[in-house]
This record gives C-alpha cells, sequence and structure tokens, in this order.
C-alpha cells in the first residue's frame, strides 16, 4: 500500500504535534533540559508507528504493541547514549499512545449506565494497555551487551 500526499502530510503533522504534545509533558515531569528533545523525538516516533500500522490496517492493540517496541529500543539507545535512566524517555515517551480517551469513556459510559459501551470500551482499553506492557517488557528484557 502506497501512501498519498495527504497522508503524508497528516503523518508528518502528527509527527510534530505527537513531539510538542511528549516535550510538555517531559517539561511537566521535570526531566533534565538536556533530554527534553530526546523525549519528543521518543514520543513522535513512537507516534508516527502507531498511526502507520493503524493505516495499513492493524487494530489499536496491535499497532500499540508494534509501535511500543521500536519507541522502546530508541530509549534504550538514548539512555546509554545520554547516561540516564531509561524511565525519563519511556514514561514520557508512551505519552501519545497511553489510551486516555478510552479510560474516560470507560469510566463515562459506566456514569451513564451503558454497561455494555462500558464493558466493551473497558476491554478495548485493557488490550492496548496490556499490549504496551507487552512490547515494553520484550525489549527491556533482552540483555545489553557486556563492557570490557
Amino acid at each position: 500500500m502506497s501512501l498519498t500526499a495527504a497522508q503524508i502530510g497528516e503523518l508528518t503533522a502528527q509527527f510534530f504535534l505527537a513531539a510538542a504534545g511528549t516535550l510538555s509533558f517531559a517539561i511537566l515531569f521535570a526531566c533534565p533540559r538536556r533530554c527534553l528533545p530526546y523525549c519528543a523525538l521518543v514520543g513522535a516516533v513512537g507516534w508516527l508507528w502507531y498511526e502507520l500500522l493503524t493505516l495499513l490496517g492493524a487494530d489499536a492493540a496491535t499497532a500499540s504493541l508494534l509501535a511500543v517496541i521500536p519507541l522502546t529500543i530508541l530509549t534504550r539507545v538514548f539512555a546509554i547514549t545520554q547516561k540516564t535512566p531509561v524511565t525519563v524517555f519511556l514514561l514520557t515517551g508512551i505519552f501519545p499512545l497511553v489510551p486516555g480517551a478510552g479510560i474516560y469513556y470507560t469510566a463515562y459510559y459506566f456514569i451513564q449506565n451503558e454497561n455494555a459501551l462500558a464493558l466493551a470500551k473497558g476491554i478495548s482499553t485493557f488490550k492496548i494497555a496490556v499490549a504496551l506492557a507487552i512490547g515494553i517488557s520484550l525489549v527491556l528484557c533482552v540483555p545489553l551487551p557486556k563492557r570490557k
């Protein structure tokens, strides 16, 4: 499947918007100043992968799983090069992928007594959250090479 010019433009805009959102979140979390551009890049790369995968027909949970893998690899690389804990980049980088709207709508439907919708949205949100956790775990369980 090839991307149209409109889709490429939309992906470019979303890349920069995801970077801006992740950067804002990193500032809010008081990440070190020297790490802020790297945090923004991690979030933007993760969101770009997610959007590309959904354009290719993947569902939200599958796209989240496959998008968080390169995101987590990038966090490990930046953690090593910047001599900073992985969590600085990982917590801010997954911000665009966290299913916040799904959590909100689950609670909203529950309060509105729409139990079937609440259950469906809750299961979908749970699948995305588990996919993110599995993807992060898959990358972080791979040991780093030993230094000589």
